[in-house]
């Protein structure tokens, strides 16, 4: 009797298998992709039918369409800015062609160097709040750090303030319910971000990356961490942790704070407050960079590439997670070539051991083509920083991997302004003081089974 219902339960299993085959070899972004997908499915539809329901889905149940018709809504509300037009900007109007913005001249930008100077920062200006407070972070935990962030909103709501809180449902799975319901209980409007209505813990892609706090519409901050003491360098092993945030005033919140508002506006239905940010009392000409796999490109891996190619003289780069594409990969190579001074920063210390495993392998296929690469030392280095000759630099959300290109909704800030870009260089030029430079031999000498294990890392590149 079991025998017949189990013969048939494997034929629907393979028919399942066949159809989300044909669906992966329609719908999957990259040929790579939709290979290994189809292939797995055709043949081993009972180990990996349930990962592409969860992994390998394209569709967003409404999501893009409704996306791309507000972000039309939001262009055509958009108020008048002051356009840049300083001539060290044009190399990336490409940019600015795909993203429909532009860059904001008269930028006021502070760096902000580890988890202690940003959330001083962050908590300083939460509290003078007066009219509004938005965040957005990939990552609340209930500790220290979370606590403090929990109070500072909690303070501010009861003073009257607007507060707006979004965090994404994955990247805090382990935030208890109590957390939220405190935060909401004491007047905090916070919502849990997700692509689909019906939210489930197991939609693995399409998730929220940003870190955005903007404060009345007049200060905005845009970065690397989220909120948890690890952050902080207060969690071992990977203790201490090296990450870097910005602090913007300018034209430049206003855009921020338009990226907030998309993604509050799709979760709730309704917009946060918004007011216009006084003029810029600075230097810096700043982009803002939001990039997600709704767009009609792959923004964020052409935005590493063109990028990469304005680079003349040096491009300096940090990424905790090393697996570019194979357009950024050329990118980087066809910099080498031109003579420019290409350096890759990299953790010494895993937090993911398959993705750690397949940016080693990375790594070397790099050193073989002229790029230097460095191990930061000592703890972890989560910071996403770009350095472009002696005039941009880049400090956001985005990682040099394939969930960043396609998977996930990022956001970064692209300024060009000789005196940051300074202040970007001394930063990471103590961090490489720090660092060791790896060679060849990282590889070569390593035990067969760990270069294995390598090379079957890299096969999940399109999921890392």
């Amino acid at each position: 009797m079991n025998l017949p219902l189990l013969t048939i339960a494997l034929i629907l299993v393979h028919l399942a298998g066949l159809a989300a085959a044909t669906h992966a070899v329609m719908h999957t972004r990259t040929p790579q992709g939709a290979f290994a997908w189809a292939l797995g499915l055709a043949l081993l539809p009972w180990l990996t039918l349930l990962p592409y329901l969860y992994l390998g889905r394209r569709r967003f149940h409404g999501y893009v369409d409704q996306h791309r018709r507000h972000r039309r809504q939001f262009d055509h509300a958009r108020e008048p800015v002051t356009l840049s037009h300083d001539p060290s900007c044009a190399r990336y109007a490409a940019l600015c062609n795909m993203l429909h913005t532009t860059f904001h001249p008269g930028q006021q930008l502070r760096l902000l160097v580890d988890g202690d100077a940003t959330f001083t920062a962050i908590l300083d200006a939460i509290a003078q709040a007066e009219h509004y407070v938005l965040v957005q972070f990939f990552i609340f935990h209930d500790d220290g750090l979370g606590r403090r962030m929990q109070q500072a909103l909690l303070e501010r709501a009861a003073a009257g303030i607007d507060v707006c809180v979004l965090y994404d449902g994955i990247g805090s799975h382990a935030l208890p319910r109590h957390y939220v319901d405190t935060l909401r209980a004491g007047g905090v409007t916070i919502h849990p971000f997700a692509t689909q209505r019906r939210h489930t813990r197991f939609q693995l892609n399409f998730r929220n990356h940003r870190k955005i706090v903007v404060v009345d519409g007049a200060q905005g901050f845009v970065g690397g961490l989220n909120v948890g003491d690890e952050y902080l360098g207060l969690a071992p092993p990977l203790a201490p942790w090296r990450d870097t945030h910005l602090a913007v005033r300018g034209q430049a919140v206003a855009d921020l704070q338009r990226s907030f508002a998309e993604d509050w506006h799709w979760v709730t239905g309704t917009l946060p407050p918004r007011r216009s940010p006084p003029p810029g009392q600075g230097t810096a000409h700043t982009l803002i960079v939001a990039t997600g796999p709704a767009d009609l490109q792959e923004s964020c891996s052409l935005f590493f590439v063109t990028v990469i190619h304005a680079a003349q003289r040096r491009l300096w780069l940090t990424t905790p997670y090393f697996v570019p594409d194979h357009a950024v990969t050329a990118a980087l190579q066809l910099a080498v070539l031109r003579g420019v001074d290409v350096r890759v920063m990299i953790p010494s210390r895993p937090d993911h051991r398959t993705v750690f495993l397949s940016s080693t392998l990375h790594a070397y296929n790099a050193l073989r083509t002229g790029i230097r690469v460095f191990r930061h030392q000592p703890g972890f280095m989560h910071q996403k920083v770009l350095l472009v000759d002696d005039d941009t630099a880049a400090i956001g959300s985005m990682n040099l991997d394939s969930r960043s290109f396609r998977l996930n909704f990022e956001i970064a800030a692209l300024n060009v302004d000789r005196a940051f870009a300074g202040d970007v260089e001394t930063m990471l030029r103590n961090d490489f003081e720090h660092a060791i430079e790896i060679d060849k031999t990282e590889y070569e000498h390593a035990p067969w089974r760990r270069r294995l294990a390598m090379h079957i890392a890299r096969l999940f590149d399109p999921v890392l």
